[in-house]
């Protein structure tokens, strides 16, 4: 049996989730397809995948081999590519995952930048916010600020964010305008779920401050944390990409703006591989070009 036609049906596989869907994209039938990813279990000797009646799902073995067999396949088509038109340009279907909070006019002018110089990349973005497992998910990319490295992953820094206390102009002339982080003692707090979801304001350097404020509305979105500030809702813990437009226009204010507030990195994380695609590779360094990440935000 052709092991590297095997192979290539073990990934779909694992893409797609379905043997018969398999079957139909490759033009084989269902039994061919389950022998060929039987051929592969035989040859390492691992179950590759769970199966049933209704679901198909890497094993643990499955995935971290699927870290090594992956890019080797794309690899390879890579190659057979520059075979065919003497050049090798980034192309097909980028998949990236990355905050809520990116999604703003700043980052969507990068994508499209990128997209203009390489017109054969497309992107599908995940706004989630959840863990997700980017071999068994087929995710190229992520941006996090927060995270934990999973094995066979790599992180590389692209930028640093700062992260403030803001609120409307309205609100401010109706709570006053705090001059100490004491003066934030059970203020109305839009939090963010994932880190103050008990309305503890944590700030950054050298004094290690917080505050307890009062959660009046808790969130792991925020695009609506931002809009209920705009509404003058309450206080608000947000990236300055975020925010930028707004302190330009008035929209929104910085609290307390004396007070040196957290300043995290943002990192791009991928598989630890010798040889990325050309979509992946190319997208990292434009990231982390002029053009990108680096100049293009705050």
């Amino acid at each position: 049996m052709d092991t590297l036609r095997s192979l290539r049906v073990l990934a779909e596989v694992a893409e797609l989730k379905s043997f018969s869907a398999v079957a139909e994209r490759m033009g084989l039938s269902p039994a061919m397809t389950s022998k060929h990813v039987q051929h592969i279990e035989a040859r390492v000797g691992a179950r590759l995948l769970n199966r049933n009646s209704r679901n198909v799902s890497l094993t643990e073995a499955g995935a971290q081999y699927l870290l090594t067999v992956r890019p080797l396949l794309e690899g390879l088509m890579e190659a057979e590519t520059q075979l065919r038109t003497d050049t090798l340009s980034p192309r097909g279907t980028l998949r990236i995952s990355m905050p809520v909070w990116m999604s703003n006019p700043a980052f969507a002018k990068i994508l499209t930048t990128y997209h203009q110089e390489n017109p054969h990349v497309t992107f599908e973005v995940d706004l989630s916010g959840r863990k997700i497992n980017m071999v068994e998910e087929g995710v190229d990319l992520a941006l996090r600020v927060a995270f934990k490295l999973d094995d066979g992953l790599i992180a590389r820094k692209l930028n640093e964010v700062t992260f403030q206390m803001v609120a409307a102009p309205a609100f401010l002339k109706r709570f006053g305008y705090p001059q100490t982080p004491d003066d934030l003692s059970d203020a109305p707090l839009l939090a963010y779920s994932k880190v103050a979801s008990d309305g503890r304001v944590k700030f950054g350097g050298a004094d290690g401050l917080d505050a307890k404020l009062r959660p009046v509305m808790v969130s792991a979105n925020e695009t609506l944390l931002h809009s209920a500030a705009l509404a003058g809702m309450g206080f608000v813990m947000l990236p300055n990409w975020v925010t930028q437009d707004d302190l330009a226009s008035g929209a929104l204010e910085v609290v307390l703006p004396d007070v040196t507030w957290p300043k995290l990195h943002i990192h791009a994380i991928y598989a630890d591989r010798s040889y990325l695609p050309a979509k992946v590779r190319s997208f990292l360094d434009f990231l982390a070009g002029p053009k990108g990440l680096t100049t293009a935000l705050p």
